[in-house]
């Protein structure tokens, strides 16, 4: 295990969508350095099987290992879902996904009981939200829409397409049929649409951003393991960014989203490692 405090964290997804993620970090452990890897030559992840996710993350993890990092966060809901608990057993280094921060706040926000979740096939289908919102209540109810076409809409862009409200409005309205007032933001990619989504779905039902709540969980992590960065970053390129594929393009996304200005990206290949 790495216990040098001045050490990065790796931050990993299956493309763009876990720079929401990094985001957050950014925001609230300003003084973290960031290794992050999108797999971009292979995205997306939410229509693959559990073996193909699993061994995708591991070569992914392998690759950060290299980068010499002190905690691991899968920023992606589908490998959180399908490859994070085996993943754990492998390595020595704290590792955390996307679902447990963001079910166990949609757990104790919920009043009515009835929680929405959108996501990819793969996070949906896992059953894995459920499963950790029922750990803390039984009585919840869960209600699961894939949204397949929200992640191809938010890499085109169009974050506030007319397109892109109707096909949201196609996939919240099922939710709100059966009285949700709370909605999990399921996917990396969709607190990107999360004012688009919040008008479609009214002010009585409270969005929950999994990507917010996983960078309070990890300050908490470090806090705990004594591997917090006690000191500001001093170098000029804190954030390092890696992808299997197009890098520009990612580059591009990275830019319009991220409050730093990203000057390198390197396209690095995956199989490898």
């Amino acid at each position: 295990m790495n216990q040098n405090r001045q050490a990065p964290i790796g931050v990993f997804d299956s493309g763009v969508g876990g720079l929401t993620v990094a985001r957050e970090i950014m925001r609230n452990l300003p003084s973290e350095r960031i290794v992050y890897f999108g797999d971009t030559a292979r995205v997306p992840y939410g229509s693959k099987s559990k073996e193909i996710v699993l061994k995708f993350s591991r070569q992914i993890v392998r690759f950060l290992q290299l980068q010499d990092v002190k905690a691991i966060v899968v920023a992606c809901n589908t490998a959180s879902a399908l490859a994070l608990e085996e993943i754990k057993k492998e390595i020595d280094i704290p590792i955390i996904g996307v679902v447990e921060p963001g079910a166990k706040v949609a757990a104790s926000v919920t009043k009515n009981k009835k929680i929405g979740l959108i996501g990819t096939k793969g996070t949906v289908h896992s059953k894995l939200y459920p499963e950790i919102i029922h750990s803390y209540d039984k009585e919840i109810q869960v209600f699961g829409q894939p949204c397949p076409l929200f992640v191809p809409l938010v890499e085109e862009g169009w974050l506030k397409d007319d397109v892109t409200v109707e096909v949201a409005r196609r996939y919240v309205t099922p939710l709100l049929e059966q009285g949700i007032d709370t909605l999990i933001l399921g996917c990396t990619h969709y607190p990107l649409l999360r004012s688009l989504i919040q008008k479609l779905v009214g002010d009585s039902v409270t969005l929950v951003n999994p990507a917010y709540e996983t960078a309070k969980e990890l300050e908490r992590l470090l806090k705990s393991k004594g591997l917090e960065n006690l000191q500001d970053v001093q170098e000029e390129f804190p954030y390092r960014f890696y992808v299997s594929d197009a890098a520009e393009q990612f580059q591009d996304f990275a830019n319009s989203i991220l409050p730093y200005d990203v000057k390198m990206t390197k396209q690095i290949n995956i199989e490898e490692y």
